[in-house]
């Protein structure tokens, strides 16, 4: 976790151009993907995680908090949920 709030700033509006490891970019890429356009998922994105690293467990844990997220958000928007006014007053941290 950091409390620099310029770097999450930087992070939040594109990741690509946070300090990051070679190995969190193409997690962030393939969870992009998956998030952006799932239908255009290939054997090769999941095969740049391997070569980056991760093994098939961890592939897993990314698709599963890539899944959940896209489910929580449609939960929320279906349901009409808003977010509570402090959030617009917090520094970004992450």
């Amino acid at each position: 976790m950091t409390r620099d709030g310029e770097w999450v700033k930087r992070f939040i509006k594109d990741y690509k151009t946070a300090d990051l490891s070679k190995q969190d970019l193409v997690m962030l890429d393939y969870a992009a993907k998956l998030t952006r356009e799932p239908w255009n998922m290939e054997a090769a994105d999941v095969e740049a995680l391997r070569v980056a690293g991760f093994s098939d467990v961890g592939i897993l844990d990314i698709v599963q908090v890539v899944g959940y997220y896209a489910y929580v958000n449609r939960l929320a928007d279906g349901l009409g949920v808003e977010l509570e006014p402090f959030w617009d007053d917090e520094e970004p941290v992450l």
